[in-house]
């Protein structure tokens, strides 16, 4: 029996939806990106250079918090439409803690529900 921890990243920038995979139905949480369009709009009208530092800010606690999500796992699939999961693996790559995990990327559509469920099912197959 293969008792490897798998858990699936759907991501963009502005939220993560986190799929451990079980016997039973996908475990899944939401983690949602502070730096949404409102902050945005905020920072741009006092300054594009702080509207930048604000969004590296926002990223990378959204990144640390996919991060701690990943830590126990030991196959992790990160998937989605954007370049955020090629930033995020960066970060993983970056870091000694993650070295025993295999990660892999796949680029996506934005997909429903049932479709990231049945994507994640087929991968880790």
């Amino acid at each position: 029996m293969n008792d490897s921890k798998k858990l699936a990243v759907w991501m963009d920038h502005s939220h993560a939806i986190i799929m451990e995979l079980t016997s039973g139905p996908l475990l899944q949480h939401r983690i949602e990106s502070k730096f949404n369009d409102e902050i945005k709009e905020a920072s741009v009208r006092k300054g594009e250079s702080l509207m930048h530092n604000k969004e590296q800010h926002e990223l990378s606690a959204f990144y640390k918090q996919i991060c701690n999500a990943i830590i126990g796992f030991n196959n992790v699939l990160l998937f989605g439409p954007t370049d955020a999961k090629v930033e995020l693996l960066n970060i993983l790559n970056a870091d000694s803690l993650f070295d025993k995990i295999k990660i892999n990327i796949q680029t996506t559509d934005v997909m429903t529900e049932n479709q990231m469920h049945a994507f994640v099912r087929e991968y880790f197959v």
